[in-house]
């Protein structure tokens, strides 16, 4: 008799397991960022539509930025992307893409099929640019002030709502202390 509850009393369980996963999923945002207060991690990273020329975080110095972390294989890159789209066209801030460990031919195809937001794209395909930030998976998003200070991370996809309520603010902020 109890072998035939056992089926439903172990997914019982999995779906507690699941619901708890999920939650604490959920305040991933959370996790702080031991870059915030700090430069920006130092690189020099080919460029995804001109890989004979790559850039530095000197390159990016003047102005706030937002450094997007994203991938073809991300499947919450595909969520966000509407949004980082929004916030470019906006021209509020400076949006560079990051592609994280992908091909280049991938990371083509994707932009041709979703879009290019991006001011420019930089590639880290091994990965050890990102190892520096401290990104565990894309979508990962850095707020850069215009000194090159870290002033935020976001990780998992960028909302509207991280973007009206945290990220216009914060540029907001940095647009009044350079006036």
């Amino acid at each position: 008799m109890m072998s035939r509850f056992l089926p439903l009393v172990l997914f019982v369980l999995l779906g507690i397991l699941l619901a708890v996963g999920l939650k604490i999923a959920d305040n991933k945002t959370n996790i702080p960022s031991p870059l915030i207060g700090r430069q920006i991690p130092q690189f020099d990273l080919p460029m995804l539509k001109d890989p004979s020329r790559s850039l530095s975080p000197e390159d990016f110095k003047g102005q706030p930025y937002l450094v997007n972390f994203w991938a073809s294989w991300c499947v919450t890159c595909v969520y966000e992307h509407p949004y980082i789209t929004d916030l470019a066209r906006s021209g509020r801030l400076r949006v560079v893409g990051l592609n994280f460990r992908d091909e280049p031919a991938d990371a083509r195809d994707w932009l041709a099929q979703h879009g290019d937001p991006y001011d420019v794209i930089i590639t880290d395909y091994d990965g050890r640019v990102s190892i520096n930030f401290g990104v565990y998976a894309a979508p990962e998003s850095f707020l850069i002030a215009p000194d090159g200070e870290v002033v935020y991370k976001q990780i998992g996809a960028l909302t509207p709502d991280v973007i009206a309520e945290v990220i216009l603010p914060m540029v907001e902020e940095m647009e009044r202390k350079q006036l």
